[in-house]
């Protein structure tokens, strides 16, 4: 059996995706995708998050919805969250309107006009955390290291918090408002559209639930996350939703015996899997979305990958190539995502090699909206010779090098005669001629 499976990633894995056939292409990239989530769920990369989510959402939920419950009353919409949040709970059954009514019992009891400064700082607080943790789970998701700067992050925080929920109402309203017009009823008379009317509204949960997911996708990353990405994660999400919703109804229901054991612990117990599972499913989607937008990240099996320094001297030429290919084309300059898609390698791994490389003087960054990458200086001053030699020595430091360590003397000739002859076959070439030169020997 163990054979058969690795046979079969073989098969899918034994090339690189875009010198594949269309179809090979296709299925190839499907079931890489499938394989790199399942692989992240099993190493607890998504569910170890998912269960973290589940804590700090317990602890935010009441303040969340407090504030936005307090700013949608002035609106008089605020008896729409009810609605909202039984949806959301609609897999619990029964005890999903239980714990519907014993939230919105806490809501109501929060006076947000009566907390005063302190208080409603401590609830502003409470919020923001929550969304900053969601923030680091999408980050983490996405191989980005840095979170919003600390003015931003309070800014794009408020602004969900605050406009979020009036979206969401509006939206809901409008549609409803529509399907209940006189023209629409007078659609759903005549026997075609009807079928039409009752389709759309059948399925406005999923549209609802997809559309929240996309913009979820697109807005928490702190990176640019295209709309086509965002929206078949979405899509899949919403689906493993309203699939795993019917099943965890049926579990709810067939599962009497857990009354029994808990007794007044069970709806906690349960509404708690509820939200480990419906964060779990989110945070799928998220990676489905990230691994459509990178593509390069299927060409690997690990998540986290190690560069040989065969690879790390191939990678630092192949950069140092395009770039200046660019250079001499008058073209824009590269970034770091756009050079790693060109290249076909994950952009985490790359800027390794990129950070050394602008870190011994032969790239520098520039651009202020984004980081790109420019040669330091002109090419027909950069030598291979020295690019190799950056690369080699990148680990190195004056405690750990070649003139602190002791070797033995015949092992230390044999690396000096090593270097001696890869001078000599390099000789003076440089950036400039690898690129205008046909050939270089």
């Amino acid at each position: 059996m163990k054979n058969t499976l690795e046979k079969i990633e073989d098969f899918f894995w034994e090339s690189n995706l875009r010198s594949l056939p269309f179809w090979r292409s296709v299925s190839a990239r499907i079931f890489r995708t499938i394989y790199v989530v399942v692989r992240d769920v099993n190493q607890g990369n998504l569910s170890l998050n998912a269960m973290s989510l589940v804590y700090t959402t317990l602890l935010s939920i009441v303040p969340l919805l407090a504030v936005s419950f307090s700013m949608l009353k002035g609106l008089g919409v605020h008896n729409q969250i009810k609605p909202l949040l039984q949806n959301i709970l609609a897999p619990l059954g029964e005890k999903g309107v239980e714990i519907t009514e014993k939230i919105i019992g806490f809501v109501e009891n929060v006076n947000v006009g009566v907390l005063g400064i302190l208080g409603m700082s401590i609830l502003i607080y409470t919020i923001v955390a929550l969304i900053y943790k969601i923030e680091k789970v999408f980050n983490f998701i996405w191989r980005i290291d840095k979170n919003r700067p600390f003015v931003r992050r309070f800014s794009d925080y408020l602004s969900v918090i605050f406009i979020g929920p009036l979206l969401l109402f509006l939206a809901i309203g409008t549609t409803a408002s529509v399907m209940t017009s006189p023209f629409v009823q007078k659609l759903s008379d005549i026997s075609y559209f009807s079928i039409i009317v009752d389709s759309t509204t059948q399925s406005m949960p999923y549209i609802f639930i997809i559309g929240a997911f996309t913009f979820l996708y697109i807005l928490i990353p702190n990176v640019r996350v295209r709309f086509t990405s965002a929206f078949i994660g979405a899509l899949v999400a919403g689906f493993l939703w309203q699939t795993i919703g019917w099943g965890f109804a049926y579990f709810v229901v067939s599962s009497t015996q857990y009354a029994t054991i808990y007794s007044g612990f069970a709806i906690l117990i349960v509404f708690m899997i509820w939200l480990y599972l419906a964060w779990l499913i989110l945070l799928i989607g998220s990676s489905i979305a990230f691994y459509h937008q990178h593509p390069e990240y299927l060409n690997i099996r690990k998540r986290e990958q190690t560069l040989s320094n065969r690879l790390k001297e191939h990678l630092a030429l192949s950069s140092l190539y395009v770039i200046t290919q660019h250079h001499f084309q008058g073209k824009p300059a590269w970034n770091g995502n756009g050079l790693a898609q060109h290249l076909g390698i994950p952009t985490k791994v790359l800027s390794v090699v990129l950070d050394i490389l602008k870190n011994n003087g032969l790239l520098i960054k520039a651009g202020t909206n984004e980081e790109l990458y420019v040669l330091a200086k002109a090419p027909e001053t950069i030598a291979i010779k020295e690019v190799l030699d950056t690369i080699r020595s990148a680990e190195e430091d004056k405690y750990f090098n070649l003139q602190t360590l002791r070797f033995n003397d015949k092992v230390t000739e044999l690396m000096a005669v090593a270097d001696n002859n890869t001078e000599q076959v390099l000789k003076k070439c440089t950036l400039k001629d690898l690129l205008l030169k046909d050939s270089l020997f």
